[in-house]
């Protein structure tokens, strides 16, 4: 007899169920966990994507604006051939086209860099077989 006075075989038995409802209570934690974990780095792609989108909806504008002022120029220019205004039209709208690749080249820089895929949460399901045996070092982050 053990010291609740109970027989030894069902004082084990109830030690293991108590270990199952653990372990089926945590495995549901962790569970949880990974899943805020993937819902916040689909946010943070979210919001990288629509920065860069801004960016590239920004760039459409300021060439639009610029291929005007550039078609302006032109139409200056060939109409009073000796103006300098006509001139001075052309190198604006072709500063603002400038502009505007520059401001397409950065937003779709941002584009090509977003990553869709939930890295952190792939490295944590990898190590979750290991942290469940007990095989990782109290020191090891990742």
């Amino acid at each position: 007899m053990i010291e609740d006075g109970s027989p030894p075989d069902m004082a084990s038995e109830e030690n293991v169920i108590d270990l199952l409802k653990q372990l089926a209570g945590q495995g549901s934690h962790l569970a949880e966990q990974q899943l805020a974990l993937i819902k916040a780095e689909m946010r943070e792609t979210a919001a990288e994507l629509k920065v860069a989108a801004g960016v590239v909806g920004a760039a459409a504008i300021v060439g639009i604006a610029g291929l005007g002022v550039t078609l302006m120029g032109i139409a200056y220019f060939v109409g009073q051939a000796i103006d300098n205004m006509a001139l001075g039209t052309l190198i604006v709208g072709l500063v603002t086209l400038v502009l505007a690749y520059g401001c397409f080249r950065a937003g779709a820089h941002k584009m090509s860099a977003a990553k869709f895929a939930p890295d952190r949460t792939e490295r944590t399901l990898k190590r979750t077989p290991d942290a469940v045996r007990g095989d990782l070092p109290t020191g090891e982050r990742q």
